[in-house]
């Protein structure tokens, strides 16, 4: 299968179980306090005034971030997703979805590419083709999946899932300008160590 399809399978299934969005479990309200209130702060701290949100599902985690100074963009490689987002928000100048395959695709100029529980579903092979495409893009910063006290980034088949460090090998990043520890409680804690990592892409 491409990989459209096995995301859209995995949708149309409900495989990633969540009580109360299609997202997954680690989108679930009491999984994302923490990190909304960091992204407001980090907004205001770096000037952040255009974002694009790869892999947003269905808006559940930023249409909480404040977004009023912002131009969004969210994006996802399931059509149906999408599509379903542009019925239930209002878009604007400010606010738009767009189909887009983080693997594949050019990637719109922006201060800010938000990667959220998106690159711990790709192979290695696919996940170090979606870093040459971020780089690709000119955007300024990168905020994304990483846990910190892994340090095994073992391969899957794309559509899989494992907790990837992205300062161990393959991708061997520096270290991040900064760290958002999410406060993870899934699998009574085992994943404690999840956190989103702001990287300028100009230095990957």
């Amino acid at each position: 299968m491409s990989t459209e399809q096995v995301f859209t399978e995995i949708y149309r299934s409900k495989h990633w179980k969540s009580t109360d969005n299609v997202s997954g479990p680690g989108s679930e309200i009491n999984q994302t306090e923490t990190l909304i209130r960091e992204l407001n702060v980090l907004f205001k701290e770096l000037n952040i005034v255009s974002v694009l949100d790869i892999a947003c599902v269905n808006f559940h985690l930023m249409q909480k971030v404040s977004l009023s100074k912002t131009n969004y963009v969210g994006s996802d490689i399931v059509t149906e997703l999408i599509e379903s987002n542009k019925q239930n928000y209002q878009e604007s100048d400010r606010l738009n979805f767009q189909v887009l395959n983080l693997i594949t695709d050019p990637l719109p100029k922006c201060d800010l590419i938000i990667v959220r529980d998106c690159l711990v579903h790709f192979s290695n092979k696919d996940m170090l083709k979606a870093i040459t495409i971020i780089k690709s893009s000119g955007s300024k910063y990168l905020l994304t999946t990483t846990f910190t006290n892994h340090h095994m980034n073992f391969d899957i088949v794309t559509g899989d899932w494992r907790p990837l460090n992205l300062q161990d090998k393959p991708f061997n990043f520096a270290p991040p300008l900064m760290i958002i520890n999410e406060n993870c409680t899934e699998c009574n804690g085992e994943f404690k160590d999840k956190s989103m990592a702001l990287w300028e892409i100009s230095k990957l």
